[in-house]
Parts: C-alpha cells; structure tokens; sequence
C-alpha cells in the first residue's frame, strides 16, 4: 500500500517576514510597498517597528515638512517620510549602486517630491541654510564617527520646533545634548539600536538652563576691610 502524500501546513496568519533584501513602507501614500535592500556589507536599514514608532511620535501627517535624510541607504526613512505628505525629501548617499537603487525607487513611486543626492551627509547639513529642515534623519554607519559631526551639523540646519531622528550603537545623554542646544523628547532601544527624537532647546529652557549655571556659580567672599591706620 503506497503511503499517502501528507502536504506541509500552510500558516495563513501571523505577521509578514520581512526578507533581509527587502523593507516596506509602512504607512501614507505608498503605504505596503516594498522596497529593495542592497546586498551591500555594513547596509542595516532602519526595522520596521522602530520606523513604526518613530512616525508615531512624529505623527502621522507630515504635510508641508522639509525633510533631509543625511545617510540614506535604502531610503527607507525618507520615502516614509515622503509617504505621509512632507512637502520635499532629500536623500544624501555616497555609494553610488545605493544611489542608483534610490533613483529607481524615486522613478517606480512617481516621487517627484524627493531628490535623490550623491554626497557626504555630514557635507549636505553643512550646507543646508540654517534652520530649513523641519525632520532630519540621522543613520549614519555603526561602525563610523559620524555621529557627533553630524548632529552638531544637524542642530544648525532644524528649524524652531522641527525634530531631528538620531540611530546609533549608543544612547546620548543631556549634558552631551545640552552644548549643542537639543535635548531628548523620546528614546527607545530595540536590540543594538538606540533611536532618539531630538528637538531644539527652548528659549525657556535654555534661559531655566542659564540660570541654574549662574545660580550654580558661588562669588568669591569679599576681601576683609582692615582698619585704617
């Protein structure tokens, strides 16, 4: 007697694998397409939850945002971002197969709004007017220095009461913040990530700040007058 086929269960629930040559976007516009991700050494492109997380505390509608992505990679940051109505997306990337990746991406999503620019992120903040970008997104390689040139960069280019989206192997604290004017509104670690939301320091805050320095700062006591002669 011939054993009968047995076929393998098929689990029609449970969330979608996400492959590791692929990220998709998560909501808005373009909200379930699937992005490729190059087989490129060191490329680590931001998890889908952290991105889910991050665009809530941004809220979901970013109409009439500037957005720069300083090291794009896969661009999965920016054309979220783009996703959800930011007015104009800049994509800065040096390797030039991610930037071809990123063109083909711009060209099959019809994303007219964002521009795609082969460069040094920390150059491109440089070069940004002060104070035009409302999101700027921070992703720079694990294992470089990128991270504190790039937010001190960062801090100019952000506009009042923008945000600026900082992903690193280590978390920054308040008084590494404090110098350069931001301060820590959210943070959460997801593995060996640790994803901060940044904003600019407040008039109120900076003056609470000056004032607890001054405040801090003990006069040296008064030379004792001697009697005259």
């Amino acid at each position: 007697m011939k054993p009968k086929n047995v076929r393998a269960p098929v689990h029609k629930h449970g969330p979608p694998i996400q492959r590791k040559n692929e990220v998709r976007i998560i909501g808005g516009l373009w909200k379930r397409t699937k992005l490729k991700v190059a087989d490129k050494p060191g490329l680590r492109p931001t998890p889908d939850r952290v991105r889910e997380t991050l665009f809530n505390w941004l809220g979901q509608d970013l109409r009439g945002m500037r957005c720069l992505d300083a090291f794009a990679g896969t661009g999965a940051l920016g054309f979220e971002a783009a996703s959800r109505g930011a007015q104009d997306v800049v994509l800065v990337e040096q390797d030039s197969a991610l930037i071809e990746q990123l063109k083909r991406t711009q060209t099959q999503l019809a994303a007219h709004h964002v521009q795609v620019q082969r460069g040094d992120g920390v150059a491109a903040l440089r070069q940004a007017a002060p104070q035009s970008q409302h999101v700027i997104f921070l992703d720079p390689p694990f294992d470089s220095a990128l991270g504190e040139p790039a937010l001190a960069a960062a801090a100019r280019a952000l506009a009042p009461q923008g945000w600026i989206y900082l992903e690193g192997p280590r978390a920054w604290t308040a008084d590494q913040l404090a110098p350069l004017g931001l301060v820590l509104h959210r943070h959460l670690k997801a593995g060996a990530v640790h994803a901060h939301l940044l904003r600019a320091t407040t008039p109120a805050e900076l003056a609470a700040a000056q004032a607890e320095d001054s405040a801090a700062i003990v006069p040296p006591p008064s030379p004792e007058t001697s009697p005259g002669a």
